[in-house]
């Protein structure tokens, strides 16, 4: 269920007239009504949730939330009036908030088990502004700050105000209101240079500079193809790969590489998408990315974690690893420069192996949970998600299936228990591990739970 959030200027300037004779408040409220039409057009917005948030002092600036209806929504669109401050920070700061305020308790953010993908609100905050200077009442600042403290219990977990599967994009009105602008050439829509463009950027979204009409209506159809089902990750080339052949054929680290000859595919800041299952209409998944750190039992509290996750992967080739009694989870990532570059390579066959750095105890690397491999028709990227250090288990209960027939001897044991000690203590669902292995096996049909306990 998608959940739009307009957060609309109502300060004094967003009363000025463009060209057309109308106000700029009053392009922000057409642009959310064509907004709406277009989106209808997709099935999917059945279940869409829409909220209206403006830039009135906290708590007026909520105008419809979590419990108003459609009708309340477009009541409170209708009269809302300019007459306030430029206050984008503590708007935007609501706008998170008002986002946030059910996930704790509904756990979806899963804070010291891993972050799983499926698990998810997909929300997107499209902010309608003249893109003037920021005003507040102790004066005009030079630069966009959100208030640090959050009236929400656990909002200190996460570093940002934003989560993972939270997109901010920006329409910043430049209609000129002395003449009608030159007539324009097609093509994309540049980004505006304001105070917001560089939070949008951060949260996986983008601002638009909107200079007419024409513009305004490609900006929303642009805006309604960004509402899909996703979570923002940050994908970076790992600095511990081999040794790569320079141009000359002499022989350099591959850190040295990343550190003077950096790429933009070597760090993307991108969506992956999670597909709701057709039937259920809901994601399914069975693999977290696990978390930067190894949780300690003792430990009074959790480290904060980054909103977006940092997944690091290696441009050693490998070859993709599967067994028939283990499921994986498969993503699709937003086309970006490292999509591109992978895809270019034209191996289909191989993949490049992914970690999150800090996540096993014995290791700063970590171990792989997965991997990026293109797919067999060169037309995508996927991050295959798996078991923690995967390479290691799958040749386990390949031979626990194959050649023990579920019936290990000592020497599988002990290999096991090796295992467990480098496994994130979260990835055992229940039972000691020194008895007990979590696998899947889809041949029990009675268990609803992917993970399958089989005392050995």
């Amino acid at each position: 269920m998608p959940i739009l959030l307009f957060l609309l200027d109502t300060s004094a300037s967003m009363n000025q007239r463009t060209y057309l004779g109308t106000t700029y408040l009053d392009i922000a409220k057409g642009a959310v009504e064509i907004f709406m039409k277009l989106r209808a057009r997709d099935p999917a917005s059945r279940g869409d949730r829409y909220m209206l948030v403006t830039f009135d002092d906290p708590p007026y600036g909520v105008k419809a939330g979590w419990k108003e209806n459609h009708a309340t929504f477009m009541s409170e669109l209708k009269n809302l009036q300019a007459s306030g401050l430029t206050t984008l920070g503590h708007a935007l700061r609501t706008a998170f908030d008002l986002l946030n305020l059910n996930r704790l308790v509904s756990g979806i953010d899963n804070y010291g088990q891993g972050r799983n993908p499926f698990f998810l609100e997909p929300s997107v905050i499209i902010t309608i502004t003249d893109g003037n200077k920021l005003t507040h009442s102790s004066g005009v600042p030079e630069e966009l700050h959100l208030p640090l403290n959050s009236p929400l219990p656990g909002s200190e977990l996460t570093k940002e105000p934003f989560r993972w599967d939270q997109r901010l994009f920006a329409l910043v009105l430049r209609l000129p209101g002395a003449a009608t602008p030159d007539s324009e050439q097609l093509g994309s829509v540049p980004t505006d240079e304001s105070a917001i463009t560089q939070m949008c950027e951060v949260t996986g979204g983008r601002s638009y500079c909107v200079r007419t009409q024409r513009m305004l209506n490609q900006c929303l159809e642009s805006l309604v193809q960004k509402v899909q089902s996703g979570v923002v990750i940050n994908f970076e080339r790992s600095a511990s790969d081999p040794p790569v052949a320079g141009e000359d054929g002499s022989i350099e680290s591959s850190r040295s590489v990343s550190l003077f000859n950096s790429q933009p595919w070597h760090s993307c800041h991108k969506l992956i998408y999670v597909r709701p299952n057709p039937k259920t209409g809901l994601p399914v998944g069975h693999w977290p990315i696990p978390e930067s750190f190894w949780p300690e039992p003792n430990s009074p509290a959790l480290p904060p974690r980054s909103a977006h996750p940092v997944v690091r992967f290696s441009c050693a080739d490998c070859e993709p690893m599967v067994i028939d009694k283990l499921p994986f989870d498969k993503y699709e990532l937003e086309p970006s420069p490292l999509t591109q570059y992978v895809l270019e390579r034209k191996a289909p066959h191989m993949c490049w192996q992914v970690f999150v750095s800090s996540s096993g105890k014995p290791s700063d690397l970590g171990q792989p949970f997965g991997y990026l491999k293109a797919s067999t028709t060169l037309t995508c990227v996927n991050l295959f998600v798996m078991p923690y250090n995967y390479p290691v288990l799958l040749p386990l209960l390949d031979d626990l299936f194959k050649v023990h027939k579920l019936k290990p001897n000592l020497k599988w044991r002990q290999a096991l228990e090796s295992y467990l000690k480098t496994m994130p203590p979260y990835y055992l669902m229940v039972g000691n591990p020194t008895r007990l292995l979590t696998c899947c096996c889809p041949l029990i049909h009675c268990i609803e739970w992917p993970f399958v306990v089989l005392r050995i």
